[in-house]
């Protein structure tokens, strides 16, 4: 599945993933390949995506962290959005 990830400065995320973890605003949960659609908004916590074949862009890998085979990006808060297979997370 596709995730891009917006901040109000930049796309910071761009690529492939095979799983997502968000913290919604009635607690964590997690999306898998074609997964049901999703409209929800995020609180502050770890966005934590994890993939084979993940792509961050150079200007931006300062922005996550790694623990082991899952990358990390600390949000303020945001909104997600799953449809046909594309995760659109806006965050602050």
């Amino acid at each position: 599945m596709l995730l891009e990830i917006v901040t109000p400065e930049a796309t910071i995320f761009n690529s492939e993933v095979s799983s997502l973890a968000v913290p919604g605003i009635n607690g964590a949960f997690q999306m898998l390949n074609n997964h049901a659609p999703v409209v929800s908004l995020l609180d502050k916590g770890l966005v934590k995506i994890k993939g084979d074949a993940v792509k961050i862009a150079k200007e931006f890998t300062d922005k996550f962290t790694k623990e082991g085979d899952e990358f990390q990006l600390a949000i303020n808060s945001g909104t997600i959005e799953m449809s046909a297979n594309k995760i659109i997370i806006l965050a602050d």
